[in-house]
């Protein structure tokens, strides 16, 4: 089978030799890949890995499968086989996958060391997201979607309303990001909101809280194609490379009565930005951190006590995440048109490493999201 694969640290190579996913379980499924999104923990498996996948000649305490792997797990694809238990989708069915990969899973893998193992506490209260042992498709666990083909099981199946456009479809994981955050921070309508970086994340953020019907929105961000692409979307942006430190003094004044926001969204990751989230939020609001971190930094937590600010954090996605997304497409509340300014790629999988990974590596300023086809579905670049 052919595909994109990580084979070990620092190789990561089309091949035309994966092994073809076969179903081993009652409830699982094998798609057919449309597109794959290129993700930023993708480029970081490359650049500072192995982080979730195994290291060489090492298996994935899950699995219990080792590398090569196919990467890629911002996916749409076509339900192309069941099995016997599959009662939610048909073979032709046009689906999105929640990628995660926990404790819920495990009676996929028999030899793995915890297949017998009592489920985590996070997955026995069905915070799959937040399991012990959690990685993903594409990450350490299974292959992922740089691939004709996977397989997967039910539980994290999605199924797509006829004629949904594939490329767009496969937005709907870093949009999962989003809604989990706006979900788990308790982002209610009518609420002003900050967000701070116009990455892949951050321009997800906006369409998610213009969904849930964010009464204002100003997107902070220093690179000027990024701000373009969230004025294109119809909310206001603001430059803090002109501002210094009078930023937040000049974001706070943007908003009613100059109190500051309701809620913050932390989509970058860098001390800047928290403490910008964290200042320009007002007394009892909400900085909620969505940003993969690398490492920690000081701050004084008086900013929260003295205001009784609340400072939460979202990691990744559940099924209830992939399925809200879907039903808000479907409702009209996330335009379809506006999520098509996120591709700035179209991608042969054979064209991946040179077109996908290295031109978002070196190009990161004039690339938002590259999208891989391992079948060549749809017009490509």
């Amino acid at each position: 089978m052919r595909g994109l694969a990580y084979f070990k640290k620092g190789d990561i190579h089309f091949t035309d030799e994966l092994r073809e996913p076969e179903i081993e379980a009652d409830d699982e499924l094998i798609v057919d890949v449309a597109f794959c999104g290129i993700c930023g923990t993708d480029l970081h498996e490359y650049t500072d890995g192995p982080i979730f996948m195994p290291k060489d000649g090492e298996k994935n305490v899950l699995s219990n499968k080792s590398i090569p792997q196919a990467m890629g797990h911002e996916f749409s694809g076509y339900v192309a086989k069941v099995g016997p238990k599959v009662t939610k989708v048909k073979v032709g069915d046009r689906v999105v996958v929640e990628a995660t990969c926990s404790c819920v899973d495990l009676h996929r893998w028999p030899e793995s060391k915890h297949y017998k193992t009592p489920a985590c506490n996070a997955c026995k209260d069905r915070c799959d997201n937040c399991c012990e042992y959690a990685g993903f498709m594409g990450l350490g666990v299974v292959g992922g979607a740089f691939a004709e083909r996977i397989v997967t099981i039910e539980h994290h199946v999605v199924k797509l309303p006829d004629g949904f456009p594939m490329d767009v479809a496969a937005l709907i994981e870093p949009l999962s990001v989003a809604w989990h955050a706006a979900r788990v921070s308790k982002f209610p309508p009518g609420k002003s909101a900050l967000v701070l970086g116009a990455g892949p994340i951050g321009l997800a953020m906006i369409l998610v809280l213009k969904a849930q019907g964010a009464s204002k929105i100003i997107v902070s961000e220093p690179a000027t194609m990024r701000r373009e692409l969230a004025d294109r979307m119809h909310v206001e942006t603001f430059d803090p490379s002109t501002h210094g430190d009078k930023s937040v003094a000049m974001l706070r004044s943007k908003t009613f009565d100059g109190k500051g926001f309701d809620f913050a969204f932390d989509c970058s990751g860098v001390p800047a930005t928290f403490n910008t989230g964290l200042q320009a939020a007002h007394y009892r609001g909400t900085l909620c951190n969505v940003a993969i971190w690398g490492s920690g930094f000081d701050f004084n937590p008086m900013g929260i006590t003295l205001l009784e600010k609340d400072v939460t954090g979202s990691i990744g996605y559940t099924v209830q995440d992939f399925a809200e997304v879907t039903e808000a497409f479907k409702d009209g509340k996330i335009d379809i048109e506006e999520c098509k300014h996120l591709i700035t790629g179209r991608y042969r999988i054979e064209d991946g490493w040179e077109k996908g990974f290295l031109e978002l590596m070196n190009n990161k300023a004039t690339n938002i999201k590259v999208l891989l086809s391992p079948n060549n579905h749809g017009e490509l670049d």
